[in-house]
């Protein structure tokens, strides 16, 4: 074994080596080693040590912190009291703590009282969390669920769904390429990367009106391959909070059908940004009656408020009940290897919530308390700002995004200056999450955007 250890490539090795030189004391000369107080009987024991030392692992450098995550950790570390975490998207009461929904208790209630076991789910998930995420997401009387048109495997949340999706479209389109927005959420990227996907970006937002560049992003789509894929945000746009009008939406539908794109969807807000349900969804049924096939990843992480129960879906909307059948499939045959089947708590949860008709009630009075008190909180920073920022500045955008997010139009050295002058976490891209904003801390938070826009260049 020890002799294995001086065959291995790395840094280390020629070090190693020279050692081995030493205590060997050069072909012929035993007594030499001895005579530096090793002895032949304790030789091989002293090779394993020096082995020991030497990693398979040298060559793997250390990963950079995420880019998101990594704001908590930076602020768990914090000791000011004055702190603020604005970069994860988690919804925080007005005292800001995490909440879990009184009608997500009540359905575990439901499950202890069932007694039901944990015996492992097929590849494709519950049976009842498919039928009851696919009918929240199209509408029970779409004729695509009326008709099997709908391919629908519960997955791993959000990043699950778009990861599985992507495996799909590396292997049955392998000369596709993904349009993916500039900005977009940060782990759309790296989703696609390790699927080995080619993407590119189409313009979306625009700095100088801290909007939508809606010219930009039709003459990008316009301009792709025909048969691309195009990732698009269902609602609340992240990380901007910028969303197409529904005349918009029409005209986006209208290119990507004349281009024979592929829509894909990522809805993670479906009743969190609006406070309805059906109303978030409305971008995705728009492309869906006009007949196209169409890709939806689903997450419930935050209108739910089920976070780590990473419980989500990916569909397929096809043009026929056997196409349907194929794809389901297929995608049950690449979830196999990548992580069996999905987790059962979660998609219990949701499919009692969802198939409860006085529980379904309460989810949506919750969800519509939860998006209101964002509306509430994204007001007040507007009439905050407003009202100390005496250089005339239109803040109005703020009011014009929606969702949980705000894009405030920061740089990175005016971000890194709320963080290290006013203890406030964000992305370093500008954005806040407004659900981690108390009503009480609107003045502060104010006071920090205004001083980092007009005195840190």
């Amino acid at each position: 074994m020890a002799s294995a250890a001086f065959t291995v490539s790395s840094p280390a090795a020629s070090a190693v080596a020279a050692r081995s030189k030493v205590l060997r004391g050069g072909k012929g000369e035993a007594r030499t080693g001895c005579r530096v107080g090793i002895t032949r009987k304790n030789f091989s024991r002293v090779m394993m040590a020096v082995a020991v030392d030497i990693s398979r692992f040298e060559g793997v450098p250390m990963a950079p912190p995420d880019p998101i995550l990594g704001v908590s950790e930076a602020f768990r570390a914090d000791k000011n009291d004055l702190k603020l975490n604005l970069g994860v998207g988690a919804y925080r009461t007005e005292e800001l703590q995490p909440y879990v929904l009184n009608v997500v208790k009540k359905a575990e209630n439901l499950m202890l009282e069932k007694g039901e076991n944990k015996e492992y789910l097929p590849i494709e998930g519950l049976a009842a969390f498919n039928k009851a995420t696919a009918e929240l997401l199209f509408g029970a009387d779409n004729p695509v669920i009326k008709q099997g048109r709908v391919a629908t495997l519960q997955s791993l949340s959000g990043t699950g769904s778009l990861r599985l999706a992507a495996a799909f479209i590396q292997r049955y389109f392998p000369e596709a390429k993904v349009l993916i927005s500039s900005p977009t959420w940060g782990n759309h990227k790296n989703i696609f990367n390790d699927a080995r996907v080619p993407w590119s970006e189409y313009r979306y937002y625009d700095p100088k009106t801290v909007g939508l560049d809606f010219e930009g992003m039709i003459a990008d789509i316009q301009a792709a391959p025909d048969g691309s894929f195009v990732l698009l945000h269902g609602c609340a746009h992240n990380p901007t909070g910028i969303d197409p009008t529904p005349e918009q939406w029409e005209k986006i539908a209208d290119v990507i059908q004349e281009k024979k794109h592929m829509p894909f969807f990522d809805v993670a807000y479906q009743g969190f940004a609006s406070g309805s349900l059906d109303e978030d969804a409305s971008s995705v049924r728009l492309f869906v009656e006009r007949g196209l096939e169409v890709f939806v990843a689903q997450s419930y992480s935050k209108n739910l408020g089920l976070y780590a129960e990473r419980i989500g879906a990916i569909n397929v909307v096809c043009s026929a009940p056997e196409v349907a059948n194929r794809v389901k499939s297929q995608l049950k045959r690449l979830a196999r290897p990548m992580y069996s089947n999905p987790p059962i708590h979660g998609a219990r949860i949701v499919a009692n919530v969802v198939g409860d008709p006085a529980m379904f009630g309460e989810w949506k009075q919750e969800m519509e308390e939860m998006a209101g008190r964002i509306k509430n909180v994204r007001q007040k920073l507007y009439d905050s700002l407003s009202a100390k920022d005496k250089s005339g500045k239109d803040w109005s955008f703020i009011l014009r995004q929606i969702g949980m997010f705000s894009y405030t139009g920061l740089n990175k050295t005016q971000s890194d200056n709320m963080t290290d002058k006013w203890h406030i976490y964000m992305t370093k891209d500008g954005r806040i999450s407004l659900a981690g904003l108390s009503l009480a801390k609107c003045e502060y938070l104010a006071d920090a955007i205004i001083d980092s826009f007009h005195n840190v260049s």
